[in-house]
């Protein structure tokens, strides 16, 4: 039985109480003090004893209650201590100020692959290979610089935290472990939290219907993927969603831009550096996106613009799934599958020799191509309502509409930097519009600007003769490029009917 005493504390009540215990010869396995209770624990004390003995503890001066308690505070935050240090991922140990490991949880026992009574007779410089360590850790205050360490020669990064005692003194440390895929599992989670699937890629078109139809077979299929279309058509969008709808959509998703960097940063990025590979470099190495993808996906932007050398590196990857840190001489290898996309032409770049006919066969095994926006016009529209409805909510701006003309507008536009140009149009109309109607002119689109130039504002009579000149300019000049009625039509996601009675009204053909 377990026993919770209140008293008022004095000096030397504490004696007087195990006094009373001593002397009915209560076996006493446990003795807390924190006051203004002493918990203790007697396993043969029952209950009719401990009506005797409430009476006698009672008669001690000061002793207010004497009351059953399920569990000591010491035993319960041992408890509570061993289930945290179990629920951790990442390997955890403390150490004293000698360095000698005194706790370590479950998955710390797993990295080091001994005994637990062993792990815990070693000192952390001997575990980890590095007798220098306990003079960076005294030196340091027993608080490092992430740095990155190797057990059983596998890589992680260390973080320590220093223990004091209530004097101020340095006690020891408590120092955790995070692997490069833990890392990349929280680093994705950060940067991928509302990406989504293929309900995130917008439009209904037929074009789109069967890219999402295509795309989802193929999420499925656990090989490299090349995604082909022009810049701004949601290439980066598409690949996302292949990850979500793949086995691997509960790993890691990791993109890198190979247009955005130089080479020497785009090599350490992707394949991670070891200590002291370079000026700059921190000093204990750093993890590439291969091994914090460990298990996911790696997205490779702009693919076309990688450098000879890294196109030379990414294939032997891709041959055999290792390779090597810049600066390492350790072989690396990881379970990463490769979603690689771009804008120029491969095949072309094959021929000219600025891209390896051996690394295009490694990522064209499967193929999607994102349609450019004027491939698919019936999107246009409900593209722009939703980008506009966003835009709105940014912007803290009330809800905005488009007007007649600003639509035909915008199905006339051929839209060269595809949705993002889109995007970017509504966003920069509803930040300068002054009305909660858009019109063409707030859209501030080249393409539609000419055919109202030869317009002086003196000839406009009427809106509705203004709406009928523009859209007799729009289809005059579509018509060009769409020389009959049901390809017109189709350009403008309108009737075939409706079409050609405009066509009809404006002498047309």
């Amino acid at each position: 039985m377990r026993i919770a005493i209140l008293f008022a504390d004095r000096v030397g009540i504490a004696q007087e109480i195990l006094a009373v215990l001593a002397q009915r010869a209560l076996s006493v396995t446990a003795v807390e003090v924190e006051p203004p209770y002493i918990y203790i624990e007697a396993p043969a004390l029952d209950q009719a004893d401990l009506v005797k003995l409430r009476g006698q503890l009672q008669q001690v001066p000061d002793v207010q209650s004497v009351e059953v308690v399920d569990m000591l505070p010491g035993a319960q935050r041992r408890l509570y201590l061993s289930a945290l240090l179990a629920s951790q991922a990442d390997p955890v140990f403390a150490i004293d100020a000698q360095g000698r490991i005194v706790i370590a949880n479950g998955a710390a026992v797993t990295a080091c692959g001994m005994p637990e009574a062993t792990l815990l007779a070693t000192s952390i410089q001997a575990l980890i290979g590095d007798p220098s360590l306990l003079d960076a850790l005294i030196d340091s205050g027993f608080h490092l610089p992430v740095r990155e360490i190797e057990i059983n020669t596998e890589p992680f990064m260390l973080e320590t935290l220093p223990l004091h005692e209530t004097s101020g003194r340095v006690a020891g440390a408590v120092l955790t472990l995070h692997a490069p895929s833990r890392m990349g599992e929280r680093l994705s989670a950060l940067q991928n939290h509302n990406a989504g699937g293929f309900e995130a890629i917008l439009g209904k078109s037929a074009e789109i219907e069967q890219l999402k139809q295509r795309a989802a077979r193929m999420a499925q299929v656990d090989a490299p993927l090349l995604i082909t279309g022009e810049t701004g058509t949601g290439k980066e969008l598409l690949a996302h969603a292949c990850h979500a709808g793949s086995s691997r959509h509960a790993e890691p998703f990791f993109a890198l831009n190979c247009a955005a960097l130089p080479e020497n940063l785009a090599e350490s990025e992707l394949f991670g550096y070891s200590p002291g590979a370079f000026t700059g470099a921190l000093r204990g190495g750093k993890p590439g996106l291969l091994e914090m993808a460990d298990g996911g996906t790696v997205f490779l932007d702009e693919i076309g613009e990688m450098s000879p050398y890294l196109q030379a590196k990414l294939l032997r990857f891709l041959n055999d799934g290792s390779f090597r840190r810049v600066g390492g001489d350790r072989e690396a290898r990881v379970d990463v599958r490769i979603i690689s996309a771009t804008h120029r032409p491969l095949d072309a770049m094959v021929e000219a020799g600025q891209f390896r006919q051996d690394l295009l066969f490694r990522l064209n095994v499967l193929n999607l191509h994102m349609p450019a926006l004027r491939e698919r016009p019936g999107d246009i529209l409900p593209l722009a309502d939703t980008f506009l409805a966003r835009a709105c909510a940014q912007a803290a701006r009330p809800a905005m509409r488009l007007s007649p003309a600003a639509k035909a507008a915008l199905l006339a536009n051929d839209w060269v930097g595809n949705v993002r140009q889109l995007q970017n149009t509504l966003f920069r109309a509803v930040t300068m519009a002054e009305h909660l109607v858009i019109d063409a002119s707030d859209l501030e689109l080249a393409a539609t600007a000419a055919p109202n130039e030869t317009t002086a504002d003196g000839d406009i009579t009427t809106l509705e003769n203004a709406v009928a000149d523009f859209e007799k300019g729009l289809l005059q000049r579509l018509y060009r490029d769409y020389p009959s009625s049901r390809r017109l039509a189709k350009r403008l996601a309108a009737s075939h009917s409706a079409i050609s009675v405009r066509l009809r009204r404006y002498g047309i053909g």
